[in-house]
């Protein structure tokens, strides 16, 4: 210990502000491997989840950036014209969310509602924990099945009903708890595959023809701005395109899956090169530094340095020495990150955000884990070239009996 010490003062340390911004350095190197790691694993979770609708005659509605919502012209009747072309012409998926309201829970947590229709479901549906899948079979009147986050699943079993006074369709709503999600269960966004909505806190209502015939101009016309048309053509949404038009007074653009790759693709590779670049740069620098803080730092303890050599001190035992100052580092860089993300994490809860509430080990989860572990394998790398680097020039450096004349 009393020769690490040595060492690591006289050497890493011996001029402090070079010591610590190359600390520094290093952590941020970790922070943005941490970050690019975390959203390519995201990012490929997203491009494994939304396959299903990357197929030959599925395209997914997106309003124009161009065109402005004006609800003056907007109507229910406009809505509803919309929606029985729909039904009489198309096979669509129909799915939004967001909807917040307050229903009494353990954790206190604001609720969002989501609604999808059964075609949906089939598509895109979602692993349970308990219960049984949705049905859509059923009536306004009378109780609706719905499926819950795992966050709600100890205030509402499986079995039990949870009363809505203010709903889309105008009235108050009984739902009954028919399944929960697994742990964590999350959806990626077309247009954005590293981006997720979380569930943990929501509540799932199936919709079929007669709950959308009854909702509100608001659910219709968010559950139009990302409507999934499936066994489709060119042809039939352009016709489409014309009706939405026409009743709305808005331009739709209609997207293949695949064209929403290319369009994700086209900044999300950019941004990773931006990434890489600077990381490499950093290590670069990083390398470079600390090579030369070692190098200077020997030359000016030479004398110290050649009397550790005879009394012990080999070249053997200095690697292990700076192998384990830099391991030493790393550790504490992987263990700030992981604190200042399970913080992250954490606001969430805080804030009483249902769409971005997890639950983790330590507040981390499975994503942020195997980002930590990446951040981990770069920092072996990144060790391993320091010290080998550091140990190559100092062993460059002239020592014998004479320096201590």
């Amino acid at each position: 210990m009393k020769i690490f010490k040595f060492i690591v003062s006289k050497i890493f340390l011996r001029k402090a502000i070079l010591g610590i911004g190359v600390m520094l350095l290093l952590c941020m190197a970790n922070y943005i491997t941490f970050t690019a790691a975390r959203s390519i694993l995201s990012t490929f979770q997203g491009y494994q989840e939304t396959k299903y609708v990357n197929q030959e005659g599925v395209y997914i509605a997106n309003l124009d950036p161009d065109s402005h919502i004006d609800m003056n012209i907007i109507g229910e009747n406009g809505t509803q014209a919309v929606y029985d072309y729909l039904n009489s012409n198309f096979k669509y998926a129909f799915y939004t969310d967001g909807f917040i309201v307050s229903v009494p829970n353990s954790d206190d947590m604001e609720i969002s509602l989501g609604y999808m229709n059964e075609q949906y479901n089939r598509l895109n549906g979602f692993e349970l924990s308990q219960g049984t899948d949705l049905y859509f079979d059923y009536q306004l009147e009378g109780e609706i099945p719905v499926l819950i986050g795992k966050g709600l699943s100890k205030t509402y079993p499986v079995g039990s009903t949870i009363k809505i006074e203010e709903s889309v369709i105008g009235r108050p709503l009984t739902l009954q708890v028919q399944g929960v999600l697994k742990q964590n269960a999350y959806h990626s966004n077309y247009y954005a595959l590293n981006s997720k909505t979380y569930y943990n806190f929501s509540i799932l209502i199936p919709v079929n023809e007669e709950f959308i015939n009854h909702a509100s101009m608001d659910i219709q016309l968010n559950g139009l701005m990302d409507i999934t048309l499936l066994d489709t053509s060119k042809e039939e949404i352009a016709n489409l395109s014309e009706i939405i038009k026409d009743n709305l007074g808005l331009r739709f653009n209609f997207f293949s899956q695949k064209e929403n790759y290319d369009y994700f693709n086209e900044y999300y590779l950019h941004s990773l090169k931006i990434i890489f670049i600077t990381t490499f740069i950093l290590l670069i620098v990083i390398t470079c530094l600390s090579v030369w803080n070692a190098l200077v730092s020997v030359r000016l303890m030479l004398k110290d340095f050649t009397i550790n050599l005879l009394v012990g001190l080999s070249y053997s035992k200095l690697k292990r020495i700076f192998y384990g100052y830099f391991g030493m580092i790393a550790f504490i860089n992987v263990a700030l990150i992981s604190i200042f993300t399970a913080f992250n994490r954490y606001g969430c809860w805080l804030r009483k955000d249902a769409t971005f509430a997890t639950y983790g080990l330590f507040g981390l989860i499975g994503m942020d884990w195997l980002a930590l572990l990446s951040v981990v394998a770069s920092d072996i790398i990144i060790g391993i070239i320091i010290v080998e680097s550091m140990l190559w020039k100092i062993k460059k450096v002239p020592i014998s009996l004479g320096v201590l004349q």
